[in-house]
């Protein structure tokens, strides 16, 4: 059986006018999606660095600090690999919520392993010595972190304050152990 080709042309008559207002309108909504989306995501930019990824090596974890404000040394200081559980107890919840806070999204990872790398800051603003950086890191992918005392003596987020005097840290000593 063999068709026949049917060709069927439909014409319309459009003023320009409301070509020219069809055009206007949809550049005018796109403009506004725009200026959401930057308004959305600039928001989340300035409160964290969530999930920063091709941070492949050494060098793009000290860059990345570096953006953040800090002055970390060369190398890290300590390299753990750690499992984040299955599931997160009530010990976990002002360190999850420090994480948050950050646009960091720990429960994502719940039974994978991430490496911890921690450099010694030199330039804290309260002036601390010994005062570190922990960086979360999976898959080439940053996906937690706070810097720290050396001691346990302070936990915050790594978003660098211009001025900390007397700034409290977000969670309690001993808090840095959770993860």
């Amino acid at each position: 059986m063999e068709w026949s080709g049917i060709m069927l042309i439909l014409t319309a008559r459009v003023p320009k006018r409301r070509l020219i207002a069809g055009a206007v309108t949809a550049g005018c909504c796109c403009v506004a999606l725009a200026v959401a989306l930057i308004f959305t995501l600039g928001g989340r930019a300035v409160t964290a660095s969530a999930e920063v990824k091709n941070v492949k090596d050494n060098d793009d974890r000290v860059a990345y600090l570096n953006t953040l404000g800090w002055e970390v040394g060369k190398q890290p200081i300590a390299t753990e690999e750690l499992l984040i559980p299955e599931t997160f107890d009530d010990s976990y919840k002002q360190y999850l919520a420090l994480q948050v806070e950050q646009g960091f999204d720990l429960t994502q990872y719940c039974g994978k392993r991430v490496k911890r790398y921690i450099y010694e800051i030199s330039n804290h603003p309260n002036g601390e010595t010994g005062a570190q950086a922990a960086l979360l890191i999976y898959k080439n992918r940053v996906v937690g972190g706070q810097v720290q005392g050396e001691d346990g003596s302070f936990l915050h987020s790594l978003i660098r304050p211009a001025q900390m005097e007397g700034a409290e840290p977000s969670a309690t000593p001993g808090t840095s152990a959770a993860i």
